[in-house]
Parts: structure tokens; C-alpha cells; sequence
């Protein structure tokens, strides 16, 4: 592993917005893979639904409550690491991570 990824996922596992690009793909409306950190990852969970007013809720929620999506998603290598991410003037960014 080169030394910035592992910089960059010491950041993802201190819960730190690393300022990585991301890339988000969603299947049926859900969130499935990401590319982030220099990393592929998978969905490894059933995402969870963030809405506007913070709460957390299941999959199945009204489009224009949510913002955002909560799950685990694990890479080639086998890190599994919860992240909570949010749409933002059209663009996907991590808000937390959770190791």
C-alpha cells in the first residue's frame, strides 16, 4: 500500500473528512458501491436513510425526506468501516466515519 492511501484511510478510521473524491453508485435507488480514499468499496449492509431533520431511518423512505445514506461498506482487502454520506449541490461527500 503506498503511503498517502494509508494516510488516507488512517483518516477514514479516525472519522475525519479526508477530502478524498467520492463516487457513489446506487442500485434500485439505494446505495451499493463507492470509490473513496483511492479505495472500491461495497455496501456490506442494508443502507440506512438520513433525512433532513437528522433522524436515521430504514431503506424504504419518501425520496424527498432523505439526504443522505448511513451503511458499512467493506474493500478488496477486507476493512469494513461504517460511513454516513450526504448529497450536496449534486455532489456525494463522507460526513462521518465510523471504524
Amino acid at each position: 500500500m503506498f503511503y498517502a492511501e494509508r494516510m488516507a484511510m488512517e483518516a477514514v478510521r479516525d472519522g475525519e473528512r479526508a477530502g478524498h473524491d467520492l463516487a457513489l453508485w446506487l442500485a434500485d435507488g439505494v446505495s451499493a458501491r463507492m470509490f473513496y480514499a483511492g479505495r472500491r468499496w461495497t455496501v456490506s449492509d442494508m443502507p440506512t436513510v438520513l433525512l433532513r431533520d437528522g433522524r436515521a431511518h430504514g431503506a424504504h423512505t419518501p425520496a424527498d425526506a432523505a439526504i443522505g445514506w448511513r451503511f458499512q461498506a467493506t474493500d478488496p482487502s477486507g476493512d469494513s468501516i461504517v460511513f454516513d454520506v450526504y448529497a450536496d449541490a449534486g455532489h456525494w461527500h463522507v460526513h462521518r466515519t465510523y471504524a
